[in-house]
């Protein structure tokens, strides 16, 4: 959105916030990147209805407060038609980045609410080759967009970065994890990892979400530092000796494709996973990640990690990254949203205005 944010506005709409006030509002700022996040802080106590209605509300009321004309519509859930089906977008983007059905709580009406959007949306852009070959029939316009990276921001890790300071007191060797934590964490797994390497030290670096922080495995080689700033991550990648990406075998993770993955690649960790379909192709097929299936052969895995020399390793990983980024993620959606745009400003013109390529729409 940042990217997005240089061609046009850039209008984030987030997920509301509940207090304790008799009145809905809207909390408004922008960041340094020039993106606008919008929250809705909404009185307690709302059934589901009355939350869709005021955020309703609330999006008219915005959408006329900042002269919004033409604007691309860009879902990340279908849930958001709830309040936002009356938008007339001159481009409707669905970014599918996960399976959210299968996610613990989802809404039983999701699914319904997916069919919706994909009946709207001009293009679906998809985040993974096993979610790509789920989604394919449903939609006449996907796009395979994989998990990119922020290259330099991560390969800072490479060098010598100071400890942070929760991190420093944990003895080496380090096997390490950012991420949210949730019903996707094999919590089994790790427990029995954690009790066969006692020597080892396992940072876990992320909020606590949908499970109870009680529910996590305990030991004394076990260590949850909670949820830092993006900025934050490479000093503890920096310092850890292997990166893991521990997942459950699940309904939750069955299409997930970890952007943590080529982030972990570039910091110059060797990396462990559990077999997730998009870890192991392209990047265990490729020798670039180790696969651990149960506690005994991720440990096995990691030991192995342990125990690698790096160069011709990273080379190969160099090999692979180079080209990856969001900037050219980026480019290649903005072409793939001004291939839908004229067509569908013709079929919908706004105030009698006829689009061009070249012109910005409000996103």
């Amino acid at each position: 959105m940042t990217r997005f944010a240089r061609r046009g506005r850039v209008h984030l709409w987030e997920e509301p916030l509940f207090d304790g006030r008799e009145s809905a509002r809207l909390a408004v700022y922008s960041n340094t990147a020039g993106v606008t996040v919008i929250t809705p802080v909404l009185p307690n106590g709302l059934d589901a209805r009355e939350i869709a209605y005021t955020q309703r509300d609330l999006l008219i009321q915005y959408l006329e407060q900042v002269g919004i004309r033409e604007l691309c519509a860009w879902y990340y859930t279908p849930m958001a038609l709830q309040f936002s089906d009356h938008l007339n977008a001159v481009v409707t983007v669905y970014d599918c980045m996960d399976e959210l059905s299968a996610f613990q709580g989802a809404p039983s009406e999701l699914t319904d609410y997916e069919r919706r959007l994909f009946a709207r949306a001009d293009v679906v852009f998809v985040g993974g080759t096993s979610l790509y070959a789920s989604k394919r029939m449903q939609h006449g316009n996907l796009r395979l967009f994989p998990s990119s990276i922020d290259y330099s921001h991560f390969a800072a890790a490479r060098q010598k970065l100071e400890d942070p300071a929760d991190q420093k007191n944990i003895s080496y060797p380090r096997i390490g994890f950012f991420g949210v934590l949730d019903e996707r964490l094999d919590r089994n797994l790790l427990q029995e990892v954690a009790s066969l390497h006692p020597e080892w030290s396992f940072v876990l670096v992320g909020p606590v979400v949908k499970i109870h922080e009680d529910d996590l495995p305990q030991a004394a080689n076990l260590h949850y530092l909670g949820q830092k700033d993006y900025r934050e991550l490479p000093a503890y990648l920096a310092n850890w000796d292997v990166a893991m990406l521990p997942f459950a075998l699940n309904a939750s993770t069955k299409f997930i494709s970890p952007t943590k993955t080529p982030e972990y690649l570039a910091a110059g960790r060797p990396v462990v996973s559990t077999p997730i379909q998009d870890v192991v192709s392209p990047y265990a097929e490729m020798g670039l990640v180790r696969i651990g299936a149960n506690a005994r052969e991720f440990a096995d895995a990691i030991a192995l990690c342990l125990g690698d020399g790096t160069q011709e390793w990273l080379a190969k990983v160099d090999r692979f990254l180079r080209g990856n980024s969001w900037d050219k993620t980026f480019e290649g959606m903005w072409t793939e949203i001004q291939r839908c745009r004229p067509q569908r400003a013709r079929q919908v013109p706004q105030g009698g205005v006829e689009l061009s390529a070249e012109e910005h729409a409000d996103v």
